[in-house]
């Protein structure tokens, strides 16, 4: 036997009896537990689940990645077909046109109507200037009629110009109103062509946004678990593509009675054991306990029902050791969870850290 086989013999065997202790450990553990100052709950290994949905509905285009990948955070993960949605934006962007160009329009108008008005103001003080030289004529020739100079024809003749006068004078200052409102409402149209083309870029703007959306990214880092639909399937809104598993946020949830859940604290240390490895010891920390009881009758009367009080705990398993080991986390798994309730208890040696590396 060459020095090469009989050293990897004698790693198999090492290995082995590694497992062998572990295994003997977890199993002791499970039935005669650590000793006082601990508590333990069965439970399985769960993640933070995301599910990746289109916003509308519509034909999935394509899909980028497959079960199993893992995925970064903005990454693509799926377009759908937008087709419909860029024909939309395009007849949004042609009124957002119209509507600039009847400001303009408008804006023009305002110009019209201000000129006119203009021109109504000269020709008020035309007839005013008018009115004026009618009433200095008609004063001379009541002079002239009362001294005999003049006759009453002429008299007559010269009040008539003065009424026709006061007339155009009136008509003159109706042009003026009449352009001054005809000013305002060029004025009203400018702002309804503005709030049009702000309607205009709200609804460019909203469909744009459906476009983008069209392109599905990925929430968080994490493993894709599940592939829900495959391209050319039609799917309503809020419909789902694709299930993902941020293996970053890893927990186990597990049970404890009610005597032992009451001495429980956030932060407490916990140590989980998987029935999949028991040679692995892996850390985590309390990081949630139930403020309410389960599996147990909604009236309790005596203090044996009160002991089937159960409280449900979350053990968080540390980020940065997940960090290290994403290939190798695994949900589902089955194990137990032991939390140290005494904090002057000492971890026994079965369950001291032995993380795979």
């Amino acid at each position: 036997m060459n020095t090469s086989l009989k050293n990897r013999l004698i790693l198999l065997v090492l290995v082995v009896l590694a497992v062998a202790a572990g295994g003997y450990a977890w199993k002791t553990l499970r039935h005669n537990g650590p000793g006082e100052g601990f508590a333990s709950g069965n439970g399985r290994i769960e993640a933070t689940e995301i599910d990746v949905a289109s916003k509308l509905g519509g034909r999935v285009q394509d899909i980028l990645v497959k079960e199993g990948d893992f995925v970064t955070a903005g990454q693509p993960l799926a377009h759908m077909q937008i087709d419909t949605l860029e024909a939309s934006r395009d007849e949004a962007l042609a009124r957002q046109q119209q509507a600039v160009a009847a400001i303009a329009s408008a804006e023009a108008q305002v110009a019209v109507r201000e000129s006119d008005q203009q021109a109504a103001l000269a020709l008020v003080a035309q007839r005013q200037s008018e009115l004026d030289a009618a009433q200095r004529r008609l004063a001379r020739s009541q002079t002239l009629t009362r001294e005999g100079a003049a006759s009453e024809q002429e008299l007559d003749d010269d009040r008539a110009r003065e009424r026709s006068v006061q007339a155009a004078l009136v008509a003159a200052r109706a042009q003026v109103n009449a352009a001054q409102a005809a000013i305002a409402a060029a004025r009203t149209q400018v702002t309804g062509a503005r709030a049009s083309v702000t309607a205009a870029e709200a609804t460019v703007a909203r469909i744009q946004a459906d476009i983008d959306d069209s392109a599905l990214t990925a929430p968080r880092s994490g493993r894709v678990q599940y592939r829900i639909v495959q391209p050319g399937e039609v799917i309503g809104g809020g419909g789902k593509l694709l299930n993902l598993v941020d293996l970053s946020d890893v927990y186990m949830t597990f049970f404890l009675p009610e005597t032992v859940a009451g001495k429980v604290a956030l932060g407490s240390e916990v140590r989980i054991v998987l029935d999949a490895a028991p040679q692995f010891v892996i850390p985590a920390k309390v990081s949630f306990v139930a403020s309410t009881a389960q599996f147990t009758p909604k009236t309790v009367e005596t203090a044996s029902e009160r002991q089937k009080l159960m409280f449900r705990v979350k053990a968080q398993i540390d980020r940065e050791l997940l960090q290290k080991h994403l290939n190798q986390v695994k949900t589902g798994l089955p194990g137990v969870a032991w939390v140290k309730v005494d904090a002057k208890a000492d971890w026994p040696a079965a369950l001291a850290l032995k993380v795979a590396q």
